[in-house]
């Protein structure tokens, strides 16, 4: 049994919740609570969920106060259900760094319709947080606090930096749930002049420019954007996938850029880790070094194979490291990768492949 406990002001939304997890027979709510100080006292008799569901803008304690203090204890998974979670929105890339493993935007009208055709979305979502591996990042930076930091960095030119030669491979990287915290980690290690990137991470529309704007403003050596049609592939630089987009590299000339292209989901995605890894496979072939990390389902698993045969080296992300650890298990599976590795690992692997 899933035990979720949901903190919310509503109590039209906690009453909501309720109702779509009451004739679920491997759901149970144990518990709500109007703000999480409030929720405190009913855990000393409930205990802690398996899930938590969570709004942000609350009275006593906001959400992310709260995803901070609970993270740094016991981290639990957690969907973020919160009006404030808007297309571009900061907050939705700060909760998603700290952890939650999914994020749903709260309509401020029609609450009940809302509810009504967003029940097996629900379910599903909470299916997959409880086989999550919840983690937390230690001392992590909110995005008013990185303007701070991404100031200093930029003054001190490291991102000019160039300690490493130049570099013949091209980085591709696919990443779903947990992603967001996980390429953090994954990029931080990186140094100066590292081998051109591209990403493509499961989220909706409008968040790929936030999260492209977050990591350029805490990544100390890296040029982070996202993706626009033929934005070339350099050192130091890293594209991520628009969120609304299959995003393709393609060789022009000398160069390699990407292209940008609007058609059906692949693998129930758009944009499709897929899409990114074959596109690698016909233009990049032994030039190409493939990573595929923490997610839910299989996307991404038969690009990478085909990277592979291409003459790439493939990897994937160790079970211990992912959030989920569906993704690299379906491309072992396949024999789509030639090792499994730490974090470390892999960017250690960027750093010193030419």
């Amino acid at each position: 049994m899933i035990k979720v406990f949901v903190i919310d002001d509503s109590a039209l939304v906690r009453n909501e919740f309720k109702k779509i997890f009451s004739p679920i027979n491997d759901i149970e709510i144990i518990g709500s609570a109007p703000n999480p100080v409030d929720a405190f006292e009913v855990f000393r008799r409930t205990g802690l969920p398996d899930v938590f569901i969570l709004d942000i803008e609350m009275p006593k304690m906001d959400g992310l106060t709260f995803l901070e203090m609970i993270g740094k204890q016991k981290p639990i998974p957690t969907i973020i259900c919160s009006t404030l979670v808007t297309r571009g929105s900061s907050s939705a890339i700060d909760a998603m760094r700290m952890g939650a493993v999914d994020i749903v935007l709260k309509p401020t009208s029609n609450i009940n319709e809302f509810f009504g055709n967003k029940r097996e979305e629900f379910v599903s979502k909470v299916r997959i947080a409880a086989k999550s591996h919840a983690t937390y990042i230690q001392n992590i930076r909110r995005t008013s606090e990185s303007k701070i930091l991404s100031e200093k960095q930029v003054s001190s030119s490291v991102k000019a930096a160039s300690s490493l030669p130049p570099s013949k491979k091209i980085i591709a990287i696919g990443a779903s749930t947990g992603g967001v915290q996980i390429l953090e980690q994954l990029l931080m290690q990186l140094e100066p002049n590292h081998p051109p990137i591209v990403i493509t991470q499961h989220m909706p529309a409008g968040f790929t420019a936030s999260f492209a704007d977050r990591l350029n403003q805490i990544l100390p050596v890296s040029h982070v954007k996202e993706a626009t049609e033929d934005d070339v592939l350099m050192h130091g630089r890293i594209l991520i996938a628009p969120g609304d987009l299959h995003m393709e590299v393609q060789k022009k000339g000398f160069q390699y850029k990407v292209v940008l292209k609007n058609y059906p989901k692949v693998n129930s995605h758009k944009p499709s880790v897929n899409v990114l890894f074959r596109s690698m496979a016909k233009e990049a072939g032994i030039f190409g070094v493939g990573f595929l990390l923490t997610g839910m389902g299989d996307d991404g698993a038969t690009g990478l194979l085909e990277m592979k045969n291409a003459g790439a080296a493939t990897y994937v992300q160790e079970e211990k490291s992912c959030i989920v650890y569906g993704m690299p298990k379906k491309a072992l599976e396949i024999g789509a990768a030639k090792a499994s590795l730490s974090l470390a690992e892999m960017a250690n692997i960027i750093n010193t492949v030419r």
